[in-house]
């Protein structure tokens, strides 16, 4: 089902598309690729909406920074200086987030329409990147399906294709709050990750290059134990790669019941405590789960690659499943 959302500043129409299966409901905008709300049941069977966002087009436009609930790319993430190389040329991007780029620049896919057609259970999201867009090479073209799953589980899965060699990161960027998103402070969810290592940063949060054994410190989640506060990380899954998405997280909050999986072909996921969140919402209110290749790795041949070259097709799929205990 779509229908009228709002408009943006320039005019330019809105549309919010809702799914529904299994008790989950979702809704989807065609402005950033933005999952607005996602409703499921906690253990009495009571919904809630458990992702943070607003409730009209002048939210998101008035608090760009979060990026709540995007779609983000071409980069997901930090790239050092705004720049890297790439067949024996430097590409400069914007540094938004100075002296870094971040999340795709400073009108990246989240500040984006895309066009939106549906598919069985749910909606495909697609548009051209051209060539020289934020600075990135390559005309992209890339796509995101949302669907929902036989349980209820929300699918995400990229495909981009470019005629010329590029780097492409994507990911969605919700704020989960399995409380509810009004409810305040998530930092007392539990949190299990399968990553023995992370990657440390210095302080412009750019990796330092090095993969560090979580055992023994802050960054250690293997055993479930409350999020708590002061994440902004990059872990290293330890499955690596994969063609099909494998489990590597859970999310899961006492008080309502509810748990949320998470399961990519990434290689990475970005904890990240919203730290810096301001009104309408506060300093801990959500926990992002950001699927990804790791920050920086235009600028790191060690880490695993996002090169994609023509005739090649990039391929991701995250999918985020609900459930009661």
């Amino acid at each position: 089902m779509s229908e009228h959302f709002g408009t943006l500043s320039d005019g330019t129409p809105v549309h919010r598309w809702t799914m529904e299966r299994a008790g989950v409901r979702v809704r989807v905008l065609s402005y950033g690729g933005i999952v607005q709300s996602l409703q499921v049941p906690d253990r009495h069977g009571r919904a809630a909406n458990v992702v943070l966002g607003f409730a009209d087009p002048a939210g998101y436009l008035a608090h760009p920074g979060p990026y709540f609930g995007a779609l983000i790319g071409r980069y997901a993430n930090r790239i050092a200086g705004g720049r890297f190389p790439l067949d024996g040329l430097t590409y400069a991007l914007a540094p938004n987030n100075a002296p870094n780029s971040l999340h795709g620049g400073e009108h990246g896919f989240d500040k984006r329409v895309w066009e939106v057609t549906p598919v069985e259970h749910g909606v495909r999201l697609s548009r051209v990147s051209p060539h020289g867009e934020e600075g990135f090479p390559g005309r992209l073209e890339v796509a995101a399906a949302y669907t929902l799953e036989a349980d209820g589980a929300l699918r995400i899965a990229y495909e981009a294709v470019t005629d010329a060699p590029t780097v492409v990161n994507l990911t969605n960027h919700s704020y989960f709050n399995l409380a509810g998103s009004q409810s305040g402070n998530a930092g007392g969810h539990e949190l299990q990750l399968a990553a023995s290592r992370f990657t440390p940063v210095d302080a412009d949060l750019i990796p330092t290059g090095s993969l560090d054994e979580v055992a023994g410190t802050r960054f250690d989640f293997r055993q479930a134990r409350k999020v708590g506060a002061g994440y902004d990380h990059n872990f290293v899954l330890d499955k690596g790669v994969t063609e099909r998405a494998e489990e590597v997280a859970e999310l899961y909050d006492p008080s309502t019941g509810r748990a949320l999986t998470v399961a990519t072909t990434e290689p990475g996921l970005q904890l990240y405590t919203a730290d810096h969140l301001t009104e309408p919402f506060a300093q801990g209110d959500g926990i992002a789960l950001e699927t990804q290749h790791f920050p920086d790795s235009p600028n790191r041949p060690e880490f695993p690659s996002t090169v994609l070259r023509p005739g090649e097709v990039f391929r991701s799929e995250t999918v985020y499943g609900f459930s009661v205990r």
